[in-house]
């Protein structure tokens, strides 16, 4: 019989899968090394296990002890199986940008999990850096992994997945990229096919908010770069010991919702779901296709699986909120899709003005159609209810239609983008839509804002 004694024998010989309508653009040839085939589901269980077995082998870690890491999930999850099979007890440590299926996995393969603020210094006692550390100081019989400064995290990727790669493309490879987080892959993945081949290009993928390409390009570590963003697993507003600048030719920028996009891009177009760093890896190379001549092979690595993101990325709600969906909007129609069934709030020119702002309040609102009679005969903003009460306090309990402003314009559900554009503008907050069923809705700027990202 061929079998494995434990589920750490099945790490590694994940497979090489060639990419056709994405990188359709690109002259060369694109592979995925698809990491997903690993039992964690992800590249990451390379280098925990390897890490695990280092400390092991150093006496850093005694049995029955505690490995404590802050991680963005996949790590935590690597080191999981690990500490299963070997008998440790794991506390992970991430910030709170990570998504709830990493938090749920990690929990159910039996993991404590600790979630930190993502937008704070790394030097703050909040920040899952010092929380990770304070942890294993105060945790008897425990070993503080440090993924980022460990160079084995490194050595595993120069033992396994550079041979892996190397081998599979049976030494043709010209270029390897992959999006950059502690640094481990890139570089000992580098380290190896430069060694085999000194004109192999390693191209690491960064994201804005990050350090890395204005470091590697100009040697400054640049505080101003630092800001919080959205792809998770690549970008760091620290240096990681495993970062081998040396190794990568150079760094490739990509945005939130670039990489968001091209991640569902890689389900629907090349069946393979995978997580958000892919994506910002097949946008990387896309920005970089001026560089790929037409005999090259370009190995791009997809570190891993999209179920992490359900809740996230491959929920339509989600990048709409943030402005990622790529939708064709055009008519006023779509542009109150997502609160058509919602009743249209009004006041009513009698009304006190204290009833306005306590409606306002409530639901969360900035503009308000006012009526008489059945009839739209007015509006209030919330810049002209401040600037009245401002001016004159005792207007709170005086009735709406002594200070409302002139009626909101009229469209049909079907006017364009274009035509509500055009009426809406510092004097006019929104825009009243009449609907085919006689019924009325309200498009704002926040609509508009909405339909443009």
């Amino acid at each position: 019989m061929k079998i494995y004694n434990n589920i750490l024998e099945t790490i590694g010989n994940t497979p090489l899968v060639k990419l056709n309508k994405l990188t359709k653009e690109v002259k060369g040839t694109v592979l995925a090394k698809v990491e997903t085939t690993n039992p964690g589901n992800s590249v990451k269980d390379r280098m925990a296990l390897k890490m695990i077995e280092d400390a092991e082998k150093a006496g850093l870690i005694k049995p029955g002890g505690t490995v404590i890491e802050g991680t963005s999930g996949n790590t935590g999850m690597g080191l999981a199986l690990a500490c299963i099979i070997k008998g440790y007890k794991l506390i992970c440590v991430l910030n709170d940008k990570q998504s709830k299926e990493k938090m749920d996995i990690l929990r159910a393969v039996g993991a404590e999990v600790v979630v930190c603020p993502t937008a704070v210094d790394p030097s703050d006692p909040r920040s899952y850096y010092s929380v990770s550390k304070r942890l294993a100081a105060e945790t008897p019989n425990s070993w503080y992994v440090n993924q980022y400064d460990n160079l084995s995290n490194r050595q595993a990727h120069y033992d396994q997945t550079g041979p892996e790669i190397w081998e599979q493309t049976e030494g043709k490879i010209t270029h390897f990229v992959v999006g950059v987080g502690t640094g481990g892959t890139i570089s000992g993945v580098g380290k190896y096919l430069k060694e085999k081949n000194p004109n192999i290009k390693i191209w690491g993928i960064d994201t804005y908010g990050s350090v890395f390409k204005k470091y590697k390009e100009t040697g400054i570590f640049d505080e101003n770069e630092i800001y919080p963003y959205i792809t998770e697993g690549i970008g760091e507003d620290i240096l990681p010991a495993n970062v081998d600048f040396d190794i990568i030719d150079l760094f490739e920028k990509v945005t939130d919702k670039d990489a968001a996009v091209y991640t569902r891009k890689l389900a629907r177009e090349e069946g393979i779901f995978v997580g958000n760093s892919a994506g910002a890896a097949i946008k990387g190379i896309l920005q970089l296709k001026e560089e790929i001549k037409e005999d090259d092979v370009v190995v791009v690595l997809f570190h891993d699986h999209g179920s992490r993101y359900v809740g996230k990325i491959f929920n339509d709600d989600w990048m709409r909120e943030r402005g990622f969906l790529e939708e064709d909007i055009k008519t006023a129609n779509d542009l109150i899709e997502r609160h058509a069934d919602l009743p249209l709030l009004t006041l009513f020119a009698e009304e006190l003005v204290s009833h306005a702002v306590a409606k306002m309040r409530k639901f969360g609102i900035s503009q308000i159609p006012v009526m008489k009679d059945g009839q739209f005969v007015g509006s209030l903003d919330e810049n002209r209810v401040y600037q009245t009460l401002v001016e004159s306090p005792e207007l709170i309990d005086a009735p709406i239609s002594s200070i409302m402003q002139a009626p909101l314009p009229m469209v049909k559900e079907k006017s364009t983008v274009d035509e509500i554009s055009r009426l809406i503008n510092k004097e006019v907050s929104a825009v009243l839509v009449q609907m085919e069923n006689g019924s009325y809705n309200i498009i704002t700027k926040h609509d508009i804002i909405a339909s443009l990202g």
